[in-house]
């Protein structure tokens, strides 16, 4: 590497260090005060926002999905739900500001365990569990292995059997056991900063990526080499996992919502979504028209009906599909 190139890098990477900052900061807002807190082995980071007087739903804990962190889920759902329920928006093992732990947190069900010591320790016995993506194999190893402490499910989008393909190229090289290290932060800084817009862009498509997206949700935090090679590490590992894991989640008996899009190309419908509604007795599948892999910011609405109806309130599912889906159409022509 020529010095010219390697000083180009290291400017590169002290301009990330400065542009990511500390997430706990960036969540801070009134009195969303980010907490770590040790659940045994590693601290987590987390916000807990309390019920109003007017509150009428149970406690909901959000896990967001790969590459993002805490701030993604309180930008789709904090303003629309806070007040109505005690919410719990926490950064998973390796992601925001928590810490990373050892490689067995690479796996949901090391997560799930987690989080769950991190519920007892907010004062959450029980709750609606929402997982975005990545979250979704989370809440679903959560269900099966703390069916007690959940009083519903919502998946958005989620990725929780195996598929066929492998995974992409620089999650490949960014989990290598020698070299992926190197590649995390000598090529992805440099590389991330030119293409993190289009990579956002391909996440949405075919829906509009919201105005500040990257700004309000951190999203630069991905590109630090330590939490990317993580995250490399976990998509690496799920399908594998979720070969093992996929057959234990005939027993869930929570109340379940699926929410995905049709034209999701990120995890595919039919191979996750469709199938776990055949896994989980009861549970009811909406598939949006249109809707791409950000089911959780998109059709944030819907999803908040799911949450209504795990509730146990008396709800409108297909009309609120129908209203996503004209607000997309409408998006499209604008």
């Amino acid at each position: 590497m020529s010095a010219r190139i390697l000083g180009l890098v290291v400017t590169l990477l002290t301009i990330a260090a400065v542009a990511i900052g500390t997430p706990a900061r960036a969540a801070r807002r009134d009195d969303a005060r980010p907490i770590r807190i040790d659940v045994g082995g590693l601290k987590l980071n987390s916000v807990l926002l309390e019920p109003g007087r007017k509150a009428d739903l149970p406690p909901v804990v959000f896990i967001h999905g790969a590459s993002t962190s805490l701030c993604d889920p309180m930008l789709s759902f904090r303003t629309k739900l806070e007040g109505r329920a005690k919410l719990l928006f926490v950064d998973r093992p390796g992601h925001g500001n928590s810490d990373f732990g050892g490689d067995l947190y690479i796996l949901p069900d090391r997560q799930a365990d987690v989080i769950a010591v991190l519920m007892k320790k907010r004062g959450i016995a029980k709750a609606i569990i929402v997982g975005h993506s990545f979250g979704g194999a989370i809440a679903a190893a959560f269900a099966v292995r703390h069916p007690d402490m959940v009083s519903g499910l919502v998946f958005l989008s989620p990725a929780v059997y195996p598929w066929e393909g492998g995974i992409a190229w620089y999650y490949r090289a960014a989990s290598a056991p020698v070299t992926g290290s190197l590649f995390s932060t000598f090529v992805v800084p440099p590389i991330g900063f030119g293409t993190i817009g289009s990579a956002t862009a391909s996440v949405f498509a075919p829906n509009t990526v919201p105005q500040d997206y990257l700004k309000k949700t951190r999203a630069l935090q991905a590109l630090r080499p330590a939490t990317f090679r993580r995250n490399a590490q976990e998509v690496a590992a799920l399908s594998g996992w979720a070969k093992v894991a996929s057959a234990n989640y005939h027993k869930i008996k929570a109340p379940t919502v699926i929410i995905t899009g049709d034209t999701d190309s990120v995890v595919s419908p039919r191979v996750h979504s469709e199938h776990l509604a055949r896994d989980i007795r009861g549970s009811r599948l909406i598939v949006v028209h249109n809707l791409g892999h950000k089911s959780d910011f998109v059709a944030g609405d819907l999803a908040i009906t799911a949450i209504e109806t795990v509730a146990g309130r008396k709800t409108n599912l297909t009309k609120a599909k129908r209203t996503v889906e004209r607000q997309i159409a409408n998006d499209g022509k604008d």
